[in-house]
């Protein structure tokens, strides 16, 4: 299934060695890889992957105004990635499980986080603010990499328990220099491991174009480890949810691992910390916003006479009320006490944590002794 792959020079901006369904005005293409796992798509399933889409990239600028507003330490922004996200996580069975990164934000709303569960970590309020067993994903994986690992192990606990499920991991195009995306594919190809490498190649690891890290499509090292791979435009939905497909097909019949290049763009900065005008023009970037993902759906749809203004209304409506959910939860949240930070560290408490706790209480205590003294010199 490894597609034929271009030199560096040509192919960091130019994405016309990649497996399309849509074109970016919304035209329907035929590609022979892809077309046997989206020939079945009916306009209401392309409506509700437009839906998510539009959901998600609320989410997304909800969460960018929470922290330049002083309620977020920190945001990753997925803005321009919603179809390889979406689209991926739409093929997955709910059995499956997903092992993300820190901007996958689309990958978690599919698999059925709540408002509250994509702001109250980045607001420092929790260390995980779903269980992972309840959506089948894993806490978002803030170092780089890591999460590849752990879904490689995931995926060997199922070869052991003779299930038929699916691990999916997903990563940026820059995590694919780390030794732990590579040590995972070594491990996953060599004992054939049920799971799926997603990489979101967004072009840059945070300032690093991908041109810098990788002479040849990402695509292409993962026939090196024994894994087919294909390279698809990630800001195809449908092209991501049948690329999808096929890995899990592939994975799921015994076939072993499977790797996904989702060609895509970061429309904004790395994390909210990040100034990426410093780094790339604008030109480039208005040259991949007219490759928005949200948009060629659209335009496919009413080339259909499939979307109406009623539906887009009916939609707006939906991410109004999700940003409301998302800005409320964040700005209603209650900050717990200090000492909290050690509930939950361990299944069983011991006696290393009670001196951790002792100590830590102490340290606190002199904060409010100094209040008291403090507020009775004030009313002295």
């Amino acid at each position: 299934m490894t597609r034929t792959l271009t030199p560096a020079a040509e192919f960091a901006t130019d994405t016309e060695d990649v497996a399309r369904l849509l074109t970016p005005e919304g035209e329907r293409l035929t590609d022979p890889s892809l077309e046997p796992f989206a020939a079945d798509v009916t306009a209401d399933e392309l409506r509700s992957l437009y839906r998510d889409m539009v959901l998600v990239r609320r989410i997304d600028t909800e969460g960018v105004a929470l922290q330049r507003q002083g309620q977020l330490g920190l945001w990753a922004p997925c803005q321009g990635q919603e179809a390889t996200q979406v689209g991926t996580a739409r093929a997955l069975r709910t059995d499956d499980f997903a092992f993300p990164s820190y901007r996958e934000i689309g990958v978690n709303f599919v698999r059925g986080a709540a408002p509250e569960d994509f702001v109250l970590s980045w607001r420092g309020e929790a260390h995980s603010t779903f269980d992972p067993h309840e959506i089948n994903s894993a806490v978002p994986q803030i170092i780089i990499g890591a999460q590849t690992l752990h879904a490689v192990g995931y995926a060997m606990g199922i070869q052991r328990d003779g299930g038929d499920q699916v691990a999916a991991t997903y990563f940026g195009d820059g995590a694919t220099s780390q030794g732990d995306v590579n040590e995972a594919m070594v491990f996953a190809s060599s004992f054939g491991a049920p799971v799926v490498f997603v990489c979101s190649n967004n072009q840059y690891a945070i300032s690093e174009p991908v041109t810098v890290q990788a002479k040849f499509p990402i695509a292409g090292r993962a026939p090196g480890f024994g894994i087919p791979s294909m390279r698809v435009d990630g800001n195809d939905v449908l092209a991501c949810l049948a690329a999808m497909r096929w890995a899990l097909d592939n994975a799921r019949s015994g076939k072993g691992p499977a790797f996904i290049e989702a060609v895509t763009y970061r429309m904004g900065p790395h994390t909210t910390s990040d100034d990426p005008t410093r780094y790339r023009d604008k030109e480039e970037v208005e040259r991949w916003r007219r490759r928005d993902p949200i948009a060629r759906v659209e335009a496919h749809l009413r080339a259909r006479d499939e979307f109406d203004d009623e539906f887009a209304a009916q939609v707006q409506a939906d991410a109004d009320e999700l940003g409301a959910a998302v800005r409320a939860a964040c700005l209603g949240a209650v900050t717990r006490d200090p000492i909290t930070i050690l509930d939950h560290v361990y299944a069983e408490p011991h006696s290393g944590l009670d001196e951790q706790r002792t100590t830590f209480g102490a340290y606190l205590a002199g904060f409010a002794a100094d209040d008291r003294d403090a507020s009775a010199e004030v009313a002295s």
